[in-house]
């Protein structure tokens, strides 16, 4: 990355959070620029982060190596017919707009290397998650490119299949909002059985983030993990044979597949 040059069109918080972690990264200012209508939107970039800033995407993208499409679902097709004049075939564009298929970007910008990423929102805080694919034309430079972007806001992998990026928005794109619905829960719960709201949420807040760590740096998966803090006939056991009992694994998976399936709906609808 130390001397690709990249444009970002659309500069709300997923796109600061990029380019913050770029900068973090020492990826210097002349190496970015963004595009956005909103000149508050861009006079708040600009001061944050030292980049140049335009009301015109045509003018972002001139010899930019990647363009990032940071834009609303359904302010897409306008903005990449509009690009299309503007953009050259050695410059890879990516995507970070959920819902939007490869097969639709082709039609609207015509036959550009394209890679489409599902990003999360813990990105903002550069630990989040994001799943990649690269359509044919993506080189392995444009690859490489690619993922060092979307790893400067977190762990970036690599999918064979489009298709499964319904499955990564199931699992991690939304996945927040799950984790964040369990500690309301547990919060709540915490209350009834006595405890001020307070310490019920700061107890779950710090629980979910021990755990997590946990997880994340043991070399044994979470169901050995959970097996090992689970003394039978425990306080443990209990709670969990309560979940098990009411269904708790079939209903994540519904939920799931529930949101999968809006993911691909959701792409057939925007891609018109």
């Amino acid at each position: 990355m130390s001397k690709t040059c990249i444009a970002f069109i659309g500069a709300g918080n997923m796109a600061a959070s990029l380019i913050g972690g770029l900068r973090a990264q020492g990826l210097e200012a002349a190496q970015i620029r963004a595009s956005d209508p909103g000149a508050d939107t861009r006079a708040r970039i600009s001061a944050e982060h030292g980049i140049d800033t335009f009301a015109d995407n045509g003018q972002a993208i001139e010899g930019a190596d990647v363009v990032v499409l940071a834009v609303k679902p359904q302010a897409m097709k306008a903005v990449c017919e509009a690009l299309r004049p503007s953009l050259s075939p050695s410059q890879v564009v990516v995507s970070i707009a959920a819902g939007i298929t490869c097969a639709s970007m082709t039609q609207w910008l015509g036959d550009q290397p394209i890679v489409r990423c599902m990003p999360n929102t813990p990105a903002l805080l550069r630990q989040g998650v994001s799943g990649l694919y690269a359509t044919a034309q993506v080189t392995s430079e444009q690859r490489l490119q690619a993922e060092a972007l979307l790893s400067a806001v977190g762990m970036a992998l690599w999918l064979d299949e489009e298709q499964q990026l319904d499955a990564v928005t199931a699992v991690s794109g939304s996945g927040p909002a799950y984790f964040f619905l369990l500690i309301e829960a547990m919060t709540a719960a915490g209350e009834k059985l006595g405890l001020p709201r307070e310490t019920a949420a700061k107890l779950t807040l710090q629980t979910a983030l021990g755990a997590a760590h946990m997880a994340v740096a043991s070399d044994v998966d979470a169901a050995e993990l959970r097996r090992r803090v689970t003394s039978p006939a425990g306080t443990t056991e209990a709670a969990i044979k309560s979940f098990q009992a009411n269904g708790f694994e079939a209903l994540v998976e519904k939920a799931l597949g529930a949101a999968a399936h809006r993911s691909a709906e959701m792409a057939e609808q925007l891609g018109k």
